[in-house]
C-alpha cells in the first residue's frame, strides 16, 4: 500500500525492450534508497512495481505487458523524470489516501493555468471514469493524492501549491501529457454499490 504522498522525483536511467516486457533501471536519490531490499515495493509514477536488483542508488524493475498496455510506463524513456514513493509501513502517517498502485485508467492533461505561485492542470478521462470522479473528492495521478476541484462531464482539474510542483514532476508538466490515473477505492466502492442497487450515476 502507499499513502500518495510523493517522496521525491527519480530519473530512468535505461530502458531495455523484450516482447511482452520492459525492464527499467531508474536512479534515486541515494537517501532514498537505504534499506531497499529485492522484492520491496515502490510506486513509480502510481504503478506498483517490484526491485528486481539493486546497483548502488539504480533500482531495476520489470514491467509485463497488461502493465505497459494500462499505464504510461511504455512511452519513459532515458532521462525522464518520475514521481516515486516506497511503500507505506505500519505506522506511517498517512497524509493523503491509501493507494493500491494499481492503475485503473490514464488521462491526457488538456490545459494548464499558471497564475502567480499557482498551477492549475485539467485532465480528461475515459467516459466510462468519469462517474467516479466529484469535486473535493481524491484521486492519485502519477502516484500522488490530490484532491480534485471542478469537474464538467470526463474532464476535471487540480489546483496544486508551489510545494507540491517542487516536490514531484508536475512543474514539468504539458498539454497532451499522459498521466496514470488511480480512482480512489472508497469512492469506487459506494458509486458501484449504489448502482447495484438501481441508484445509479450514469457516465456523462
Amino acid at each position: 500500500m502507499f499513502t500518495g504522498i510523493v517522496q521525491g522525483v527519480a530519473v530512468v536511467d535505461d530502458v531495455q525492450s523484450a516482447p511482452g516486457l520492459s525492464s527499467f533501471a531508474i536512479r534515486f536519490p541515494a537517501d532514498r534508497v537505504q534499506g531497499v531490499t529485492i522484492g520491496a515495493s515502490v510506486s513509480i509514477n502510481g504503478t506498483c512495481l517490484t526491485v528486481t536488483r539493486q546497483q548502488g542508488d539504480l533500482l531495476f524493475f520489470d514491467a509485463m505487458q497488461e502493465t505497459l498496455g494500462l499505464t504510461t510506463l511504455e512511452s519513459l524513456k532515458p532521462g525522464d523524470r518520475i514521481n516515486f514513493e516506497r511503500a507505506a509501513r505500519i505506522g506511517d502517517e498517512i497524509g493523503g489516501h491509501l493507494l493500491s498502485g494499481h492503475v485503473h485508467t490514464t488521462a491526457n492533461i488538456v490545459a494548464i493555468d499558471r497564475p502567480e505561485n499557482n498551477c492549475t492542470l485539467t485532465f480528461e478521462v475515459p467516459h466510462v471514469w468519469a462517474r467516479y470522479i466529484f469535486p473535493k473528492g481524491y484521486i492519485a495521478i502519477n502516484g500522488a493524492s490530490l484532491t480534485i476541484g471542478d469537474v464538467t462531464e470526463n474532464r476535471f482539474n487540480i489546483h496544486l501549491i508551489p510545494e507540491t510542483l517542487r516536490a514531484t514532476t508536475f512543474a514539468d508538466a504539458a498539454v497532451g501529457e499522459q498521466v496514470n490515473i488511480e480512482i480512489d477505492s472508497q469512492t469506487q466502492t459506494i458509486v458501484d454499490t449504489l448502482a447495484r442497487l438501481g441508484y445509479d450515476r450514469p457516465a456523462s
